[in-house]
């Protein structure tokens, strides 16, 4: 996997740059709160950041808040905790160009099968199972795959 540059520039948070096309994260919320963050040029300014169970913090803004409370029916950062969202990218208008830009699903996961992501520390049994043959209900009987994951792994499997 190659390192995207944005990587560099400020590790310490999740960003768009983090992931593959068409993946999206679900992830449990540990806390919300108001912290100093450092852009790349170094000027600090005070930003809203969400930690996870499961990941790196994200710098949360209103449009993703918004989600958030739409998601799970409250807009108090304190109601958050252990509460799942689901992140993915999109495509937004800013600084007068299309960005890559983070974006939280406005509704709550299901409870469930977790979502089998490139990332996921199971995604290589789950590749090599496919590149054995392995059959792809099987899969999704384990997790919930999108239509890009299960794309790529029934190309794994093997041509009779």
């Amino acid at each position: 996997m190659q390192t995207h540059w944005k990587k560099l520039t400020n590790p310490l948070y999740v960003g768009a740059y983090d992931f593959a096309p068409g993946e999206e994260r679900t992830l449990t919320i540990k806390s919300v709160k108001r912290e100093m963050v450092a852009g790349p040029d170094g000027k600090k300014e005070e930003c809203t950041v969400i930690d996870f169970t499961d990941g790196k913090p994200m710098i949360c803004n209103t449009t993703n808040a918004k989600a958030i409370t739409k998601a799970h029916g409250t807009p108090f950062i304190e109601e958050w905790g252990g509460k799942a969202i689901t992140i993915y990218v999109a495509k937004v208008k800013a600084f007068g160009e299309a960005v890559d830009a983070l974006r939280v699903r406005p509704i709550a996961p299901r409870a469930g099968k977790p979502v089998l992501t490139l990332i996921d520390p199971k995604y290589p049994a789950v590749e090599k199972f496919m590149r054995e043959g392995g059959d792809i209900e099987k899969v999704r009987l384990q997790f919930e795959l999108s239509a890009e994951i299960e794309t790529t792994l029934n190309q794994l499997k093997p041509k009779p």
